[in-house]
Formats: C-alpha cells, sequence, structure tokens
C-alpha cells in the first residue's frame, strides 16, 4: 500500500507514523523547509519560538507514536509537568494560579466566592462525565455514518451537549469571575465559550487527568523527535515541496502533483491540510460534490483567528508564569466581535507564553522569550492587517507594560507578529482561521469534515477541521481514527 500524507502537523505526523506501523509505504510531503505545520518553530538572534501549541495535554498520545515502534519516548523528547498550569489575571488585577491542586484550587475559589466551591466540585464531578463519554470513548471512533451519530444521541443529549460551555458553567458557577475562568477552554481549541458544545467542557478535567506539560526545547522538539524516528523507520519525508493538486480518476485518488509539475502515485492521500482548501484547491472546485455536501461544507463557521506577538526581553520577568490569561473588561461583548460581529476591539484578552520560566534555553543568558496571543477575527473580517497589525502590536504591548511588564517597551530587543494573513497563505486556511471550523455541536463528530472523504474514494482527512477537532490531543486522536478506518 502506498500512502502520501499531505502536511507535517502533529496530525499528519502521527498520521504517516500509524500507517508504517501497518505496513503502508509512506511519503509525508511538508510545503515548507521545517515540519511541524502549525507547530513549526521560528529562531532569531538565539531566542527560540514556538510557532503553535504551547499546552501538551494528555501526554500518553505523543508517547503511543514512539511505542508503536517499541522505542521508548524519552530517548526523543522530555516531557516536563507544570507546577501552575495557567495564572489567570482578572480585569481588576488580582490572580488565581490554576493547577492540578485541588486544595489550592478551591482555597483560592473561596476566597472570590464561598458558595461556589460546592458548586466547582460538582463541575469537575460533571465534566469526568462528559470526558469518559467525549473522549475516553468517542476521540477516536469514526463518525463517518449518520447511524453512528444517532446512536450516540441519547447519551450527548444527557450530558447536555446542546447547552454552551458558559452556560453549563454558569450553571454550577454564580461568580463571573470564575465563570470566565473555568468556561475558557473553548478558546484553546478555536471556539466561543458562549456557542462551543458543553461536550469541551471535557478539556477542564482532561487537563485534571493528566496535568499540563512543557516540552523542555519546546514544542519543536517533539516535532524534531518525532522527524527522528521517521528517518529511523523508513518513511520518505520531502520538505519544501507543495502539493498542488490530488489526481483522481473519477472519484477514486490515485496520486498527487507537486509545485515542480512531479507526480506521486498512491492508493490512498490522506490530508492533514485544512478541508476546505484541500476540497477548494486541490481537487476540481466543487464539480464532484454532492449537493448535500456542497451544503454542508458552505455553511461551516470558522475559529477565530490569531494574532501572534513573539518577543524577546533584555531583563527577566521573573513573576510572569510560564502560562498567563489575561481577561479584558469585557468577555461576552468582547467575544461576540470577535466571533459575530467580526470587528477588533480594544478590550482585548491576551494569552502569554513565557518559555523561559521553564527552560532558560529558549533565550540567551539572562534575557526572556516570550510570545503573547490575542483572539481576533478571521478573515472573513476584511480587516487589512498591513495596516491593523503594527497598531495591534502597539496596543499589545500598552495592554502588557500596564497589566504586567513594567517598562517592557524599552526592554523589547527582538519581536515580530503573525496574523490571520500568515494562516491564510502560508498555512492554507480557509479565512486564515487558527483551528479550522468552530467547535459549535452541529460542526462536531458526523458533523465535521468527515475522516474518510464523503466524496472520494482513497481520500481521508486528519488534524484540526476534521474529527475529533482541534488542539494538539485532538489532531492526534484524528489519527488514531484513520487507523481504524484505513
Amino acid at each position: 500500500m502506498n500512502s502520501v500524507v499531505i502536511g507535517s502537523g502533529f496530525g499528519g505526523i502521527a498520521a504517516a507514523l500509524r500507517l508504517k506501523a501497518k505496513g503502508h509505504e509512506v511519503t509525508l510531503i511538508e510545503k515548507h523547509p521545517d515540519l511541524g505545520g502549525r507547530a513549526r518553530v521560528f529562531k532569531r538572534n538565539g531566542f527560540t519560538y514556538d510557532g503553535g501549541p504551547t499546552v501538551i495535554t494528555a501526554p500518553y498520545l505523543i508517547n503511543e507514536l514512539f511505542e508503536l515502534f517499541k522505542k521508548d519516548p524519552k530517548d526523543y523528547i522530555k516531557l516536563s509537568p507544570l507546577k501552575v498550569w495557567y495564572q489567570f489575571v482578572f480585569e481588576d488585577n488580582t490572580k488565581f494560579n490554576y493547577s492540578g491542586n485541588e486544595t489550592e484550587m478551591k482555597k483560592q475559589i473561596g476566597e472570590i466566592s464561598k458558595e461556589d466551591v460546592k458548586g466547582y466540585e460538582k463541575l469537575v464531578n460533571f465534566t469526568k462525565k462528559i470526558f469518559d463519554k467525549g473522549f475516553t470513548e468517542l476521540a477516536d471512533v469514526p463518525f463517518d455514518k449518520p447511524l453512528v451519530m444517532m446512536q450516540q444521541l441519547p447519551a450527548l443529549l444527557k450530558l447536555k451537549s446542546y447547552k454552551s460551555v458558559y452556560s453549563l458553567v454558569s450553571s454550577y458557577i454564580k461568580n463571573e469571575k470564575l465563570r470566565r475562568m473555568l468556561s475558557m477552554h473553548p478558546l484553546l481549541v478555536g471556539g466561543n465559550p458562549f456557542t462551543t458544545t458543553s461536550i469541551y467542557g471535557l478539556i477542564l478535567y482532561l487537563e485534571k487527568k493528566w496535568g499540563i506539560h512543557y516540552s523542555m526545547g519546546g514544542t519543536g522538539n517533539i516535532i524534531k523527535g518525532f522527524e527522528k524516528l521517521m528517518n529511523e523507520v523508513g518513511i520518505e519525508i520531502i520538505k519544501g515541496h507543495e502539493v498542488t493538486k490530488i489526481i483522481s480518476n473519477t472519484n477514486k485518488v490515485t496520486g498527487v502533483q507537486l509545485n515542480d509539475q512531479s507526480i506521486i502515485k498512491a492508493n490512498n492521500v490522506i490530508c492533514n491540510a485544512d478541508p476546505p482548501a484541500v476540497y477548494e484547491k486541490m481537487l476540481n472546485g466543487d464539480k464532484d460534490n454532492s449537493l448535500m455536501f456542497k451544503w454542508k461544507k458552505n455553511r461551516m463557521e470558522y475559529s477565530m483567528g490569531l494574532f501572534v506577538y513573539y518577543f524577546g526581553t533584555k531583563k527577566t520577568y521573573n513573576d510572569i508564569e510560564h502560562h498567563t490569561i489575561k481577561f479584558g473588561n469585557k468577555y461576552k461583548e468582547h467575544l461576540d466581535d470577535i466571533f459575530e460581529n467580526k470587528k477588533l476591539n480594544n478590550d482585548i484578552s491576551y494569552y502569554l507564553h513565557r518559555p523561559s520560566a521553564t527552560d532558560k534555553s529558549m533565550a540567551p543568558p539572562n534575557q526572556d522569550c516570550f510570545y503573547v496571543l490575542v483572539p481576533v477575527p478571521n478573515n472573513q473580517s476584511k480587516i487589512n492587517w498591513s495596516d491593523e497589525g503594527e497598531k495591534m502590536k502597539n496596543l499589545v504591548i500598552d495592554k502588557m507594560e500596564k497589566d504586567l511588564m513594567p517598562n517592557l517597551r524599552e526592554n523589547i530587543v527582538e519581536d515580530f507578529y503573525l496574523t490571520p494573513d500568515y494562516f491564510e497563505k502560508d498555512l492554507n486556511t480557509k479565512y486564515g482561521s487558527g483551528f479550522s471550523i468552530q467547535p459549535k455541536f452541529s460542526q462536531s463528530a458526523y458533523f465535521r469534515f468527515h475522516n474518510k472523504s464523503e466524496t472520494y474514494d482513497g481520500l481521508y482527512f486528519v488534524g484540526a477541521g476534521t474529527h475529533p477537532g482541534a488542539g494538539v490531543p485532538g489532531v492526534l486522536s484524528s489519527a488514531k481514527v484513520l487507523d481504524k478506518i484505513l
């Protein structure tokens, strides 16, 4: 069996390794000169910046891929558990250290709102039920037939999957600060807490089950470890070449064509590329798709875009934790602007990553390394980022200087930023969305792009746009779905 994998994000690499373990001849094709997809690495003037995911949960999903080949993951990667998972900084600048230490968690919750301690315990118990069903049981189940979805509906309704994450959290928690903190998880996978199905409340429990880890040397070192493994087991890796066309004979896929016009024949093509980009750009447009599939594709709603500002400082900010989440004054209104109104708003919330808090190798001696991620509207907004990019960068620096990092501007020695344009042009995501399609109930499981193409034989999908969804555990699980259907 010859299989070609397009794209080398976590999903594509996991798919290549799982197919190789099944005895397929596997070729992995990456358009960039480096592997990783959203998890690429940028090195500038002694600073190492992870391009994408920085929160590592469910590390067993990573370890499994080494174990498939009887290898010890520790020979390839080093995952280090974090003590404080996130430091939340609220609009009044009070702080909350969110961790796996339940005694500490309840103590801090009690200081904000005594009556919510019991509610928090009940919420955690309920998210365990969602986790047992939505993750343990269904994350690697193929949802390519309506019957599978129908069979699961009663259980999903019993778990209140029709509710949003925010509304689920609010049914247990009264305090608005705590509601924001405990409902923010959908933003980690591209969803609006006010519209994302409460199934994604399982992330809250998933973190508790395995903790939050950091990959020493950055997430990019996991990619490096995978690349070493792929070379050892004989996966052919082609970098710096883009697949421009998937070749098919009637509706059976027969291979791919690269940007140098060369053709690679294949029995199966597995796309880690964003499904809409594949259907619209690499195949016959909409010509071969059924009316039902066209309707499904056209009604999809896409995740927010991301503005990511990478910077290094000549002093160290030792009181900044590894992961910080800073809330703006408004929460729902700001999310409405991002997801519904598609307009920029100065009252931003942001996520600040400081890998040098855990790993001094990420920055030159006595310096500090950061990226700050701001959810923004995707490119359906028609925002002109060549005008707005600098303004957003200055707004972010002003906010961080005021909230967290005194004299920041004068201490920055190295910086650059990425906007939704990068996601659209370099990563081929529709509308420059950061996480492909939104994780709403009407776009979950059977209602996402299927792992096995609905329209072409021999075409498969892994990654953020297919089942079970975005985030490192999601895309790694999508390769396990592939394992079952191919």
